[in-house]
């Protein structure tokens, strides 16, 4: 069976980007750029662990984590990237069996192209993403008077540009470290395979994942995310679940339980917070409803945990191309009072759909007496969600 590691390499200090803050800490579209790098590889279902490899001394930096749950460790980078790589490949468990580098300062890919690039490292033991130039490439020469000139002109077919994540099968990054180890300085790992006399397959990239070193890099990237979030290019989904309150069942709301003497009524735990989030994930992909995918005439649902059945409708949407932007839930009780849970819900939320706990908002209301939500004989949810595509899905 294989186990997938991933290695984030954030130990660089950023000195071309010209910013006071090390570059994998600025703050790109609410996430630092290393969280967003973290969050692509969290939201990838084939990861198993994630190493952050950070600069010395790592205590100087924020903590990171990975909203969804995947196993996170840290370690302190050396001197090159490549001895960042090496300590952070120390790091990873010992039944890993592949293991994937990406670079921190790349921080728009996407789960789909590790995904893709772990499923080619697989069959052929190396593979990188890569992307074709378009631009005619110089060989550059200089005299001695220090002037550059064109020293001939490379076949542009021959080339393509180097991206992250590359991903290789634990005995080749094994062998193409011990290289670095024995002074050979490279660029990244791919070439470390390639001096091992490895062949490296190539994945295509993705033009959006673009490296951050600069602080024009930054501009661009910024363009890109605020464009992901302009709500031209998002869909938005619309969701509604009510459940009668009885007695001698737990009250799970948001995917967290609340203190109650009575609890919602249903074929699953009844979280009417998570269904509402549920339908309205499903409604903005145009994919069904909550009761296509999980009957209540389908014993598998029996008692099932609503938030266990949300993670799975997040990844199916993913699998169509989409990622959640934001969630907005209003929950209709009259008891218990929601408001001291409110911020456990976010984060709940949050956690599954990958996403910052900013970008999550529950509301609590009562009906003034009105109809059974009035009447304290059910509570109700309604929510609305905005889905973008990252890939141009429209």
């Amino acid at each position: 069976m294989t186990k997938v590691a991933a290695i984030i390499a954030a130990g660089g200090r950023g000195i071309r980007m010209g910013a006071a803050t090390p570059k994998q800490h600025v703050t790109l579209g609410g996430m630092t750029i290393l969280q967003r790098s973290v969050a692509a590889f969290d939201g990838c279902e084939q990861i198993d662990e994630i190493v952050v490899v950070l600069p010395e001394p790592a205590a100087d930096f924020p903590p990171v984590s990975a909203p969804r749950g995947t196993p996170l460790r840290t370690v302190v980078g050396g001197a090159r990237r490549q001895d960042s790589v090496a300590r952070g490949f120390d790091a990873v468990s010992p039944d890993v069996t592949l293991v994937v580098i990406h670079d921190a300062a790349r921080p728009l890919c996407t789960a789909d192209l590790i995904a893709r690039t772990i499923d080619a490292a697989g069959r052929h033991g190396a593979a990188i993403a890569s992307m074709p130039t378009h631009d005619t490439v110089k060989r550059l020469a200089a005299d001695e008077n220090g002037g550059r000139f064109a020293d001939g002109t490379l076949a542009r077919k021959t080339l393509v540009l180097a991206q992250t994540p590359q991903a290789f099968q634990r005995e080749v990054l094994a062998e193409a470290i011990q290289l670095g180890h024995d002074g050979l300085e490279v660029t990244d790992e791919a070439a470390l395979a390639e001096h091992a006399g490895h062949r490296v397959a190539l994945v295509d990239g993705d033009p959006r994942n673009i490296k951050i070193t600069t602080a024009d890099d930054l501009v661009m990237a910024r363009q890109l995310v605020r464009g992901d979030e302009d709500v031209t290019t998002g869909r938005v989904g619309f969701g509604y679940d009510l459940h009668r309150l009885v007695d001698g069942r737990p009250l799970i709301l948001g995917g967290i339980e609340i203190p109650c003497d009575r609890g919602l009524l249903g074929h699953s735990d009844a979280d009417v917070v998570c269904h509402a989030v549920t339908d309205a994930i499903l409604g903005a992909a145009a994919a069904g409803d909550i009761g296509q995918h999980f009957p209540d005439t389908d014993p598998r649902w029996q008692g099932a945990s609503s938030i266990e059945l949300l993670r799975a409708v997040v990844d199916l949407v993913r699998t169509r191309g989409f990622d959640v932007v934001n969630m907005d839930v209003v929950v209709v009780a009259e008891e218990p009072k929601i408001g001291p849970f409110v911020n456990r819900m976010r984060e709940s939320l949050a956690a599954v759909a990958g996403i910052d706990p900013a970008r999550v908002s529950v509301k609590g209301k009562t009906n003034e007496g009105v109809d059974a939500t009035g009447r304290g004989q059910a509570i109700a949810a309604h929510a609305v969600a905005m889905l973008r595509a990252p890939h141009g899905t429209r």
